[in-house]
């Protein structure tokens, strides 16, 4: 008698072992066909999974995230089935699924096409309607390699014998295809009817660039089609959006290579960096921190106690001079340490709280950068708080409360919270990092926000909150972060009083709220499309005259609103008045004013509002309340 417990409760006893699709039937026809996959006992399975003892089973369809990795797994290998079937001499390597989709890698002869992709894609179609049913089998290590060297597949039998000899190798096969696999897979490949290719790129075999270069494949896969029009929809904007194409466009920045990785800034673009890093300063300010300033250079040795030279060199610049070795700082930490080290400290001066925007270096693989969201130099809006065990809660709960205000104020009323935890290179012991996981859980718990927990994406020195953001097309970016570290203090000899006049180590809170100011603004951009709101706009208004006759007053006006504190810019050239609004309007200043006669001689302006919005003739001095109210409100 074996007994299946159900998400709901219910229970289901059966004579014999059953398999999950067995138990999806004896549910009902209509999950019968539905059930992509199971999770048994918390274990994604396949529905041709024999479950022999009792045990707990959700059946997994495409409403769950799960079965969305069914499916997108599985339509890689129906990428590769498509490939051998039209290239035949075409050599299989990896296929894993990724964020929206999957890639697949080849090795083959030419590189492949856009006409090639769309042959490919037809393919899939045809395959999967066929609707071959995907079986497993388990075959010994040694025999999985001899059978691919078989079908001259040389990069599947080089993988299959990098796994220890003494396990098993799974092998999943679809009409006449047969891949490795660890699954679990779709019953069928009918179950695969919403996909398209997306793009090729060249990867090197094991992301060795000693190696050679294979073909990579990208798709996406969906469970109905409106989730892919959608995803594609939001695809085009984000071309639309893209913060490098804008940043030429609106004058912001640039990239050269004489600098990769690095940022020219232009007047309009560091305009906005001065908002934000401005605003932010006033966050610290109210928040009680204290901003201070550390060296960008620091001898290896500091680099050696806090564990960032054996477990993070490779990401940082180093240089010499008279025989001593030094590093670019990757980060702030270990110059905050040494600034709190320089006095003595009671527990009365606890929290301690430390804040700055603090320049670091990253030595970043060239393939990696990405404009602004991925760079060599950037700047953190980093802080640290030196308190007590018994403090953590209670700072925690503080920033939480303050980072979502930030985001607000930005735009971002979407963010998600997670807690990264300890990876597999890391230093201090389990003890350590147990406690500072739990103190980050009961102190997210208290604040009464839902958490998801990623294992082994914590950093080297301790776990961490993350802010996840949603943009205005959907997409999540990772900003601002809070991590409880119990290793580096005592590692750098960073010690208080406490209240029996002894001596003990204070945990250190690491945190940032926008991150790399760098990769935030980038961010910024894409999700205002570069009309940037008001508070942030480097040109706030721009003042155009229709003739030269109002020169002079269009003058006068802009003086007047910039000693109200306003960002101005004027066009006073002798050109018709459509073509500089049509111009100024390409970049998306959030107001344009126009002068004429009447409006000089009543002392009012013409005002339009970005997007061509006519909003009549107003006074000066009405236009300026509206501004400051806008302002103010952060809109």
């Amino acid at each position: 008698m074996v007994s299946i417990r159900l998400p709901d409760g219910s229970q289901r006893q059966f004579d014999a072992p059953v398999t999950v699709a067995q138990v999806a039937a004896s549910i009902g026809a209509g999950l019968a066909k539905a059930a992509l996959a199971g999770k048994v006992d918390g274990k994604l399975v396949d529905t041709s999974y024999l479950i022999e003892r009792d045990a707990d089973l959700a059946i997994v369809t495409d409403k769950d995230a799960d079965g969305l990795e069914v499916i997108r797994h599985s339509t890689a290998h129906l990428l590769a089935y498509a490939v051998k079937e039209l290239f035949p001499d075409a050599q299989v390597t990896i296929g894993p699924v990724i964020d929206n989709g999957f890639f697949y890698d080849f090795a083959y002869k030419r590189p492949f096409t856009p006409e090639d992709l769309v042959e490919i894609e037809k393919k899939m179609a045809e395959l999967a309607k066929k609707d071959e049913p995907v079986t497993r089998k388990v075959l010994p290590r040694d025999e999985a390699v001899d059978y691919f060297k078989s079908i001259g597949e040389a990069y599947k039998a080089e993988i299959i014998a990098s796994i220890p000899q003494d396990q098993d190798v799974s092998l999943y096969t679809e009409g006449k295809f047969t891949d490795l696999c660890r699954g679990p897979h779709v019953p069928s490949t009918g179950k695969l009817k919403v996909f398209k290719l997306m793009k090729l790129a060249g990867a090197y075999w094991r992301g060795d660039s000693n190696n050679e270069m294979l073909q990579r494949v990208y798709g996406t896969a969906w469970a109905k089609k409106e989730e892919q029009e959608n995803y594609l929809h939001m695809l085009e904007e984000a071309e639309k959006r893209d913060h490098r194409k804008l940043g030429r466009a609106l004058d912001f920045f640039h990239f050269q290579d004489e600098a990769p990785g690095l940022v020219f800034w232009h007047p309009k673009g560091w305009s906005i960096w001065q908002q934000v890093e401005q605003y932010m300063r006033r966050v610290y300010q109210d928040s009680g921190y204290q901003e201070i300033k550390a060296p960008q250079i620091l001898d290896r040795s500091l680099w050696e106690k806090t564990g960032h030279w054996d477990n993070y060199r490779e990401n940082m610049f180093t240089t010499e001079s008279e025989n001593r070795a030094y590093a670019l700082k990757p980060m702030n930490c270990p110059g905050h340490i040494q600034i709190f080290n320089s006095g003595l400290h009671s527990y009365r001066d606890l929290p301690l709280r430390y804040g700055e925007f603090g320049q670091c270096h990253r030595n970043e693989p060239s393939g990696a950068l990405h404009g602004m969201m991925r760079v060599r130099g950037f700047t953190q809006d980093d802080g640290h708080i030196f308190c007590t065990e018994d403090q953590v809660q209670d700072e925690v709960a503080a920033f939480n409360k303050v980072v979502r205000e930030v985001y607000t104020n930005f735009g971002f009323t979407d963010v998600a919270v997670k807690l990264a935890l300890r990876p597999e290179k890391r230093i201090g012991e389990d003890a350590t990092w147990d406690k500072a996981e739990n103190a980050l859980r009961e102190a997210i718990r208290a604040s009464g926000t839902e958490w998801e927990e990623l294992p082994g994406e914590g950093a080297f020195y301790g776990p961490k909150i993350e802010y996840h953001l949603k943009d205005s097309i959907g997409r999540s970016w990772q900003c601002g972060t809070m991590q409880v570290d119990f290793s580096m203090p005592a590692r750098l000899g960073a010690e208080y009083v406490t209240e029996d006049n002894g001596r003990k180590v204070p945990v250190m809170l690491h945190r940032a709220i926008v991150g790399s100011l760098e990769r935030f603004i980038a961010i910024l951009i894409e999700n205002h499309a570069g009309a940037m709101p008001l508070w942030l706009a480097p040109e706030q208004v721009v003042i155009l005259n229709i003739s030269d006759a109002q020169a002079d007053y269009v003058k006068n006006v802009a003086q007047t609103l910039k000693k109200q504190g306003f960002r101005v810019a004027t066009d006073l050239r002798n050109e018709k008045i459509t073509y500089k609004i049509r111009q100024h309007s390409l970049q998306k200043p959030p107001y344009i004013l126009v002068v004429g006669d009447k409006e000089r001689d009543t002392n009012t302006v013409a005002v339009r509002a970005r997007g061509n919005v006519d909003l009549g003739v107003m006074p000066i001095d009405v236009l300026v309340e509206r501004l400051k109210t806008e302002v103010e409100a952060k809109a």
